[in-house]
């Protein structure tokens, strides 16, 4: 399988635990992430999360309140360069964040490395979701 088809493959096992994420579980984000200090994040609800642990802990944050949501990439580019990949894309969507229904609809990078043969992300980027953030300061 070449690289760009393992990247691919990732990225499907990603979209899979996101959508897991939006309907109340962040546990298979366990096995897509790489579990290393310098990972980060920029979610769209806002601000800058460093280090796996608090990565892990800003998904749990956030399937404490999700319900009945669905997010696909679409417009997906990924491109390999060596053992780092990165992928762009606009994801859309829909979920219930404490009870407030959220469309979805923002740009996203997510960058991968390959660590012992599989490809882990260690860098997520998305714009900032005002739909999300308002959804949030609802709770």
């Amino acid at each position: 399988m070449s690289a760009e088809n393992e990247v691919h493959k990732a990225s499907d096992q990603f979209y899979a635990a996101l959508n897991r994420l939006f309907n109340g579980n962040a546990d298979f984000m366990e096995e897509i992430w790489s579990h290393n200090p310098s990972v980060s994040a920029l979610h769209a609800i806002g601000g800058r999360v460093m280090g796996w642990d608090n990565v892990r802990e800003s998904y749990q944050d956030v399937a404490q309140i999700a319900e009945e949501g669905q997010v696909k990439l679409e417009d997906q580019m990924i491109q390999v360069i060596g053992d780092c990949a990165y992928e762009v894309g606009v994801e859309r969507g829909q979920a219930t964040f404490a009870g407030y229904q959220v469309a979805l609809d923002y740009r996203v990078t997510n960058i991968y490395h390959c660590e012992a043969g599989l490809w882990k992300i260690v860098h997520r980027h998305t714009d900032t979701s005002q739909a999300m953030l308002d959804g949030l300061n609802q709770t």
